[in-house]
């Protein structure tokens, strides 16, 4: 049997890591590149030996919030639950990049204390609606200017712009690997101060 004092927990893991864990919580409206800034984030990451992983809104609600619909409890519900898996992952080690509309301040607040002691970078993937629109890889904003998709985030249903965010990416402006960089480098710096 394996002596307990020995065995890893969240409160001693991290003094065991080579790099600090994150969790990373890109929040904006659909199509504002959230998930493509989370991608090109997680190989520049993956690059430099930091373990990572992508808690993607979409890929969330096929599965664990499949259950949910798009209700503002169901939303508070779909933040709250991924909350709790990203600082279960970076409580493992991980920096967990969240791609997730998130569109409610609360809950983004409620979800950097969920975090703890891990440290937490609301990121604001800010593109204009019509840039947004235009974009709509999926379809949806058309849907949901023809009434087929209901308490659509921008459309329908508020977005609540994030007041003070730790970093503030105008994806009009930037490219996705431009923005990625940003937050490496705020990650970076991070990790020079502790």
């Amino acid at each position: 049997m394996s002596d307990p004092s020995q065995t890893l927990n969240p409160n001693n893991l991290l003094d065991h890591l080579e790099y600090v864990p994150f969790i990373i919580w890109l929040t904006g409206l659909s199509g504002a590149g959230k998930s493509t800034i989370a991608s090109i984030l997680q190989r520049q990451l993956s690059s430099r030996g930091r373990r990572s992983y992508i808690l993607d809104g979409d890929i969330l609600r096929t599965g664990i919030n499949s259950d949910l619909g798009f209700s503002d409890a169901d939303r508070v519900e779909n933040i709250r639950r991924t909350a709790e898996i990203a600082r279960l992952l970076a409580d493992a080690g991980l920096i967990v990049i969240v791609a997730l509309i998130s569109p409610f301040r609360r809950e983004r607040a409620q979800a950097r204390t969920t975090a703890g002691r891990i440290p937490f970078l609301e990121v604001y993937v800010d593109a204009p609606l019509e840039h947004c629109e235009k974009r709509d890889p999926k379809g949806l904003y058309r849907r949901a200017r023809c009434g087929e998709i209901a308490h659509f985030t921008g459309i329908d249903s508020a977005y609540e712009v994030p007041e003070s965010p730790d970093i503030h990416l105008d994806t009009h402006a930037l490219t996705a690997d431009e923005a990625a960089g940003r937050i490496l480098n705020r990650i970076q710096g991070t990790e020079e101060q502790a």
